[in-house]
C-alpha cells in the first residue's frame, strides 16, 4: 500500500495540511516541526512531488471554490452567488484570490481538481455545500488538503472545518411559526437525503411535530430530487385532496416559488387556501407574488465566514478544525396567514 500525507502526519503528530505545507517549505512552519516531518517522511519511505510543491508554494493564495454537481443549484440559486460574494469580500481584504470549480459530474469535478492540485494552482478549497457520500470530499481528505465545507461536516466531521446554520432548530422554527398560526396538517417539501441541510430541516418539521403532538402523515412529506426540472405529480395529487396540508414548509425559496406555480395550476391560493414558509431568504422569495416568508440563514456571512476560517488555517496550520454556527431569523411576509 502507497504511503500517504496521513501517514507521515501521524508518524510526526502533526496535521496533513502541516505535512503539505512542509514539502511546500512554507514559512508558516517552525524549523523545528519541518525536521520532525522530514524525519517521519524518510522513515516511510514518503516522496513528495516536488515539482507540484514548489508550484503551489508560488501560488498558496489562491483558494478553490468547489460548487456542487447540478446545473439547476449553479445556475438558478441566487443562494450560492451569495455565498460566493460573501467569501470574495473577506479574500478581496486579505489579498488572497479565488477560483470557482464545477463539472457535469462528480468525476469531471474531481479531475479539475486533480489538475490543479498536480499543477500547483492551489491546495486549499471551500466546499459550498454537504452531502453524504461525496467522493470529492474523499479526495481532499485523504490528500491531506486544507479544505472547509459550507454545511456539516457527514464525513470526517472532527476533522473538518465546518460553517453552517442550525438547520434542524431552524426546521423547528419554521413548522412552530405555522403551528403557531393555527396550522395543524402541514406539509414538508425538501430535496433528497444525501444533502444534509434539507434533512435536517426536515428532521426539524419532525421535531415540531412531536412535540404538540401532531401526527406525521408520511404522503404529506415529498422529497425531491436535484435533478428534477419540475414539481413531481404526487404534488398535486396531495393540494386536490379534501384533507390536504393548509400549509407547507419548504427548505429553499427555490422550491417556495415551485410550489406557488403548482397551487396556481391547482385552484389555489397563496396564502388564502394555503400558507408557505420557505428557506434562505433570497432574491426568490423577495420577488414572487405574493412574497415568501423566508428564514434569512445569513448566506453571505456564511461564505465570509468560511473565509476566514480557511486563511485563518492557511497561515495557523497547526490549529484544530473549528465549527462556526451563523445565526438565522424568520423574515415575515404575505405568504402566511392564520387558520
Amino acid at each position: 500500500m502507497a504511503i500517504t500525507i496521513r501517514d507521515v502526519a501521524a508518524l510526526a503528530g502533526v496535521s496533513p495540511s502541516t505535512v503539505s505545507r512542509t514539502c511546500k517549505n512554507n514559512p508558516s512552519i517552525s524549523e523545528e516541526t519541518k525536521e520532525r516531518v522530514r524525519a517521519a517522511m524518510a522513515t516511510l519511505g514518503y516522496e513528495p512531488n516536488f515539482q507540484a510543491s514548489n508550484l503551489a508554494s508560488q501560488n498558496s493564495r489562491t483558494i478553490g471554490l468547489i460548487l456542487p454537481v447540478s446545473e439547476r443549484f449553479i445556475y438558478a440559486n441566487s443562494f450560492f452567488l451569495e455565498m460566493i460574494q460573501g467569501i470574495n469580500s473577506y479574500c478581496n481584504v486579505h489579498q488572497y484570490t479565488t477560483t470557482l470549480i464545477t463539472g457535469q459530474t462528480e468525476e469531471e469535478a474531481l479531475q479539475v481538481i486533480r489538475s490543479m492540485v498536480r499543477t500547483g494552482q492551489t491546495d486549499s478549497f471551500i466546499l459550498l455545500y454537504s452531502k453524504q457520500k461525496d467522493p470529492i470530499t474523499d479526495y481532499l481528505y485523504n490528500e491531506g488538503l486544507l479544505f472547509a465545507m459550507i454545511g456539516k461536516a457527514y464525513q470526517f466531521a472532527n476533522q473538518t472545518i465546518y460553517v453552517d446554520t442550525d438547520n434542524i432548530l431552524a426546521g423547528q422554527e419554521a413548522t412552530e411559526y405555522l403551528y403557531q398560526l393555527g396550522h395543524r396538517r402541514i406539509g414538508y417539501i425538501g430535496y433528497e437525503k444525501t444533502l444534509l441541510f434539507s434533512s435536517d430541516r426536515k428532521y426539524g418539521y419532525q421535531l415540531a411535530h412531536f412535540e404538540h403532538g401532531l401526527p406525521l402523515q408520511e404522503d404529506y412529506s415529498i422529497e425531491i430530487k436535484d435533478s428534477m426540472k419540475k414539481m413531481p405529480p404526487e404534488l398535486s395529487d396531495l393540494l386536490k385532496r379534501p384533507d390536504r396540508p393548509t400549509a407547507f414548509v419548504v427548505t429553499d425559496d427555490f422550491l417556495g416559488v415551485a410550489l406557488e406555480r403548482t397551487c396556481r395550476e391547482c385552484g389555489l391560493t397563496v396564502p388564502e387556501d394555503l400558507s408557505i414558509i420557505s428557506f434562505n431568504n433570497s432574491l426568490f422569495a423577495q420577488m414572487t407574488s405574493p412574497p415568501l416568508t423566508s428564514i434569512d440563514i445569513n448566506s453571505m456571512q456564511l461564505g465570509a465566514e468560511a473565509a476566514t476560517q480557511i486563511i485563518h488555517h492557511m497561515e495557523n496550520p497547526n490549529l484544530a478544525s473549528t465549527k462556526i454556527i451563523v445565526p438565522h431569523e424568520i423574515v415575515v411576509r404575505e405568504s402566511c396567514r392564520p387558520i
